[in-house]
């Protein structure tokens, strides 16, 4: 079974900015790691492919993506491919999941198609779904249980009513969730092995797209406007002395708006 599974490398969650002009995260210089549901999706590649067959990950970013490539070549990844060209730059899901779809045909075929359920950056788990149309295949979205046959994948998905139970043919896609597995750790081999091995490169030149169709050029959405959340509530805290104006305090703001009523015990 040949396993392709799509990594993003993603900015720290609290050093995340945007650039207010452009409407895009702004990456040089901020720290990074791979999205999280993503490391999910790699073990469930490791896992599967020890039944025989391939693991391929592949990312689209800037050249420093090329970092965590290697971590997943670390952790048992056969092969990597990076797509990393400025041509790129700016895309929205739908611009990505066209750059990785065209990719996964040219290098393909893949019997399973794996990837994290969302990324932390953007919280939109659309990019799976958007890959799977791109390439005419089934897909799953909140899959917490994988299990292959010789008659496909079967597959839980965890939604809000509970768990539903689907098999799909393949070629298929999986966007996973954190309850799937636990993640590895790289060994010291692994790390060794990881930092030699080749990463393919790959440009808007080595695929059958126009410029129009990727990047920001290519992408249907934009961001408009950015806001930030203001905080307006007033903190007051109360110890030690004080302790017992600050509990009337309380108890008189409850009677206030009527959520306490008579006196109060203790």
């Amino acid at each position: 079974m040949d396993i392709a599974v799509l990594i993003k490398q993603v900015p720290d969650t609290d050093e995340v900015k945007m650039d207010p002009e452009k409407g895009t995260m702004i990456r040089d210089g901020v720290g990074s790691l791979i999205n999280p549901l993503d490391m999910n999706a790699l073990e469930a590649a490791l896992t599967l492919a020890r039944r025989g067959g391939t693991v391929t990950v592949l990312s689209m970013g800037p050249a420093q993506a090329e970092r965590a490539l290697r971590e997943a070549l670390a952790l048992g990844a056969d092969r990597a491919l990076l797509l990393s060209d400025r041509a790129f730059a700016g895309a929205d899901t739908w611009a990505t999941a066209k750059v990785l779809a065209t990719l996964l045909d040219k290098t393909g075929p893949f019997d399973v198609i794996l990837a994290g359920e969302k990324a932390t950056d953007g919280e939109t788990g659309q990019v799976g779904p958007e890959v799977a149309t791109f390439l005419s295949i089934p897909f799953a979205t909140y899959v917490s249980r994988i299990e292959a046959s010789d008659e496909g994948i079967t597959v839980r998905r965890t939604v809000e009513e509970g768990y539903q139970h689907l098999r799909l043919p393949c070629p298929c896609l999986l966007t996973v969730l954190h309850d799937l597995n636990e993640p590895s750790m790289p060994t010291l081999a692994g790390k060794k092995r990881g930092r030699r091995a080749q990463v393919e490169r790959f440009g808007l030149d080595d695929l059958a797209l126009d410029r129009s169709d990727v990047g920001l050029s290519g992408s249907p959405t934009r961001v408009v406007r950015i806001a930030h959340p203001k905080i307006s509530r007033r903190t007051a805290f109360f110890g030690g002395k004080d302790l017992d104006a600050g509990i009337e305090q309380v108890i008189g703001l409850l009677r206030e708006k009527a959520l306490l009523q008579g006196g109060c015990r203790s």
